[in-house]
């Protein structure tokens, strides 16, 4: 995955922190906590945007590999989200914490529940490109393909 899209990754999951105004001032000046700051981002020209809810049962695998044609913003509202996107090692994702990808060719791997004994809940802002899908499962013979840009398998 390129530098861009690792120190997006890297600054964006679970941050919390207030705006450049502090802790002083108005109230709406601290209403706002920053969850995630993504950049840069490429959104395809004419993209729409579709925010969705995802529920999965305790245990649920979640999507199979796939990805979109523009980026997606997340955030876990309840449970844990086992998150991989490829070239980066799979994580856990708490409710709290935030998630993005970046789109286009890379494969969204995991996104089901971690949680064997709860539900897992999130909400996912995704850029559509005009005429596509929102989301593209990947078949077994593209994953085979690609195989050498995932990131080493957890060992049990």
């Amino acid at each position: 995955m390129s530098d861009n899209a690792q120190h997006a990754h890297a600054h964006g999951h679970g941050g919390h922190g207030h705006g450049a105004t502090g802790e002083d001032g108005p109230s709406w000046t601290r209403a706002a906590t920053m969850l995630q700051d993504a950049a840069p981002i490429t959104v395809p020209e004419g993209a729409s945007a579709m925010t969705i809810h995802v529920a999965w049962e305790p245990g649920d695998p979640g999507t199979p590999p796939h990805r979109h044609s523009g980026p997606a913003f997340g955030y876990v509202v309840e449970g844990a989200v086992r998150f991989e996107l490829e070239g980066e090692p799979e994580r856990v994702i708490e409710a709290g914490g935030t998630f993005w990808e970046p789109g286009g060719d890379a494969i969204h791997y995991q996104d089901g529940n971690a949680l064997s004994d709860a539900r897992t809940e999130f909400v996912v802002t995704m850029m559509c490109a005009p005429g596509k899908p929102m989301l593209e499962l990947v078949d077994e013979e593209e994953l085979k393909q690609r195989a050498h840009l995932r990131a080493p398998r957890p060992t049990v």
